[in-house]
């Protein structure tokens, strides 16, 4: 599998960090293509977060637009931005192709291959909502960083991951991950 891994200047970097690690923890993957925005560079440095390195890592820069991930010739797989920056998220909606990030989605859509926007924001104003669900109509899918507390998390870590196992499964790749068994409740 050919992942591109897209980086936006939301805040969030775990998120990031933790879908890299996770997707070179699998053999399922086998190149992931890497850009990072300008604005991302520095969330990431402001939030600590350090990027893993790996030899199936290829790194973009985001304004080269004469890369693999900008032809539907090339055949990556599965586009996940994380975070994905409100934005990104508008300038993808409307079909703004200004950036490799931005282009490599909008040839997700053309080829109808899977793209994973991980937004991070709160509250959502009326014009998010649209432009996710313009995404969403796309074939997109959206996937907010919310966390979920079912699994008792009990570090920042284990709740980022919550989210983080949510996007590799919608990415199609099998991992470990925790399973809610609720109960019936008797009245």
């Amino acid at each position: 599998m050919k992942i591109i891994v897209a980086i936006t200047g939301g805040s969030g970097m775990i998120y990031a960090r933790q879908c890299l690690d996770a997707l070179l923890a699998t053999e399922q993957v086998e190149q992931i293509a890497l850009i990072v925005s300008a604005t991302a560079e520095q969330v990431l440095s402001h939030e600590a977060i350090t990027l893993p390195s790996d030899k199936r890592i290829v790194r973009f820069g985001n304004d080269n637009m004469f890369s693999s991930v900008a032809s539907g010739s090339a055949s990556w797989d599965t586009m996940i931005i994380v975070p994905a920056s409100m934005g990104t998220v508008g300038r993808i909606a409307a079909g703004i192709s200004s950036s490799l990030i931005e282009r490599a989605a909008d040839v997700m859509f053309k080829e109808r291959r899977r793209l994973i926007a991980v937004v991070r924001e709160a509250p959502y104003s009326l014009i998010h909502l649209r432009n996710m669900t313009t995404i969403t109509e796309a074939g997109g899918i959206i996937i907010p960083a919310s966390p979920s507390f079912y699994s008792r998390p009990e570090s920042i870590e284990q709740l980022a991951a919550t989210i983080t196992e949510r996007v590799i499964a919608q990415a199609g790749i099998a991992m470990p991950h925790y399973e809610f068994e609720g109960k019936e409740v008797k009245k």
